[in-house]
């Protein structure tokens, strides 16, 4: 026989000017968890933070993009693999814990007085589980 780890589930959210949304996305320890974040509209700076996000910035700041390239970075674990300014901002942990496990804000800023796009995210990190 051969154990088997059970993989990560990931769902996509897209997020349009003006809208908070809310998602949950599930991972397993040990392995790599992407807690999805895309925009419209034109290329802005942005911020992941631990906690839900609050009315400025990220909270307890993970990772800043100027909109091209990331200029902030807490820790190594974090990554944004995707096209920064194609808008594809999407968090990645690598080698995620059981300890990552909490609430996540993706924050997009946008000119003006409370404009900024703002998702919060659910991470559930889970032990991983042998398969027989």
């Amino acid at each position: 026989f051969h154990p088997q780890i059970i993989s990560n589930s990931v769902s996509y959210i897209k997020i349009t000017a003006g809208v908070t949304a809310y998602h949950q996305v599930t991972g397993v320890a040990g392995r790599s968890v992407t807690l999805p974040c895309y925009y419209n509209g034109e290329v802005t700076s942005m911020c992941w933070g631990r906690g839900s996000c609050p009315w400025f910035n990220c909270g307890t700041n993970i990772i800043w993009t100027d909109g091209y390239r990331v200029t902030y970075r807490r820790d190594g674990r974090y990554q944004l693999n995707g096209n920064i300014p194609g808008r594809d901002v999407s968090l990645t942990i690598n080698n995620a814990a059981v300890s990552d496990t909490g609430l996540y804000c993706c924050r997009i800023e946008v000119r003006g007085w409370f404009n900024d796009i703002k998702t919060t995210l659910e991470l559930k990190v889970n032990p991983g589980e042998l398969i027989f």
